[in-house]
């Protein structure tokens, strides 16, 4: 039988960042593979069971901390933004590239396996901020809202694939010139969303 926990106690939210924070010094130690549930809580002096409370195996706080960096940076990029446009869409993207290079800075001996387990909830992410700059109006009764939600995805897929690529390859370029090159492919895939 599970507890029911208040999510917005503060017990309860530094017991989950105190794994969080254990599993984030973990990763940088070793393969993900190779951590287990004992590791986490043992290094975050915690008992299994209070592990199992918040989550459900080791794939899910590893989930619960990509998610929650993924969108702390995004969030710090697209401050400030209130509708989609060019320089919103580029900090969408520099936040893409922010993602995978702390992601391989966090997961050093892991990053290769693990850039590809998660990219659909990333992807899934870019889409869904993408879309919330954009008029719910004219996006759900325009007749063009198939083609809008089908440039989100292809625009989302786009910036991961390409930052994801940017990464694995030994980042040539920083990550500002790297978009600001690839920015007239990315917008030609955008007009859709731009109306």
């Amino acid at each position: 039988m599970t507890m029911k926990k208040n999510e917005a106690d503060p017990r309860v939210i530094r017991t989950r960042w105190l794994l969080q924070d254990a599993f984030a010094s973990l990763i940088q130690e070793k393969n993900f593979e190779s951590i287990t549930v004992r590791d986490i809580t043992e290094r975050a002096t915690v008992n299994r069971a209070t592990f199992y409370a918040h989550f459900a195996d080791k794939f899910e706080i590893l989930e619960s901390k990509l998610t929650e960096s993924f969108m702390t940076i995004i969030n710090r990029r697209i401050s400030g933004h209130e509708i989609l446009n060019e320089e919103t869409i580029r900090s969408i993207f520099l936040a893409v590239c922010d993602f995978h290079e702390n992601l391989s800075t966090m997961c050093k001996r892991s990053y290769k396996p693990l850039g590809p387990v998660f990219e659909i909830q990333i992807k899934e992410k870019i889409q869904t901020v993408l879309l919330s700059f954009i008029d719910k109006d004219r996006a759900l009764s325009s007749p063009d809202a198939q083609l809008i939600n089908t440039a989100s995805i292809m625009l989302s897929w786009g910036m991961y694939g390409a930052a994801y690529a940017w990464n694995n390859e030994g980042r040539r370029l920083n990550a500002e010139s790297f978009v600001k090159q690839t920015m007239p492919l990315v917008m030609n895939g955008a007009k859709a969303l731009l109306g």
